[in-house]
């Protein structure tokens, strides 16, 4: 038991140092770094505490980004409210299919998600977007459509899913990545919550390590920001190297999980 806290602990460091060092991504890590190196048995059980866990480190890092000013909270609300319908319902869908074609559907974004980190984000947009009652007819649509589908996401599979926020807003808003960060924590934080509580409702949440998961994210995300500017000159390499990994492990998780997909496609 006490090896397994320790791991628990060490985890919830890894994931928010790639987190703090990347941008996004580290929290895809979390469900299979319980399953398969703090050996939580339970796959539904993994994305409860995964859940829980990175809400409390979204809503951390979204005191810091608040205080600089990085937060769009209409456009982010707007988003995060209707994310939590979706949480709600795919975290209800989640539960419902059995714990390996989860786990095997997450390899599968997985290795989507390590796809996507390839690609070089654009730093440009409309710093001054705002949603008011005018560009609400333009943006009010976006962000309601692409807020509950990524919600539903990130409540089937119990992530964070600012990998996912963050380019949804610079689509739906236009606004630059800086702020879409920011402004994505509103919404990680949201659907982290809602899932959390779905999952702990149905008594499929272990607070223990959920907490020693959190608090180690609080020390891993610090050190993963301060090397952020040190290694600048060699974030595209490092972020590379990262998708690969992802992509990888993504590809073996999907590969364990095909004899549980392909016999739910036949029963």
């Amino acid at each position: 038991m006490a090896q397994q806290l320790v791991l628990a602990l060490l985890s919830g460091a890894l994931v928010s140092f790639l987190l703090g060092l990347f941008g996004g991504g580290g929290s895809i890590l979390a469900l299979p770094l319980l399953v398969h190196v703090v050996g939580v048995r339970s796959p539904h059980m993994a994305i409860g505490i995964s859940a829980a866990a990175v809400a409390a480190n979204a809503l951390t890092n979204l005191g810091l980004h608040a205080r600089q000013n990085s937060v769009k909270w209409r456009c982010a609300l707007l988003f995060a409210t209707t994310g939590i319908a979706g949480a709600a319902v795919g975290s209800t869908i989640g539960k419902s299919l059995d714990s390996e074609v989860v786990l095997a559907l997450f390899g599968v974004l997985m290795a989507i998600v390590g796809v996507l980190m390839l690609r070089k984000p654009s730093s440009l947009g409309r710093p001054d977007v705002r949603l008011t009652l005018q560009s609400a007819r333009t943006l009010a649509p976006r962000l309601i459509t692409v807020g509950f589908l990524i919600g539903m996401a990130s409540g089937f599979f119990g992530i964070g899913g600012g990998f996912l926020i963050t380019p949804a807003l610079m689509w739906a808003t236009e606004m630059p990545l800086s702020i879409a960060i920011g402004s994505s924590l509103v919404a990680v934080s949201a659907f982290g919550v809602t899932t959390a509580a779905s999952y702990a409702h149905s008594g499929l949440v272990d607070w223990p390590l959920a907490a020693l998961f959190a608090i180690g994210g609080l020390f891993g995300g610090v050190v993963g920001a301060r090397l952020t500017a040190k290694l600048a000159t060699r974030a595209r390499v490092l972020r590379t190297t990262f998708a690969a990994f992802i992509i990888a492990a993504g590809c073996y998780i999907t590969l364990q999980g095909t004899p549980a997909l392909l016999a739910g496609s036949h029963s």
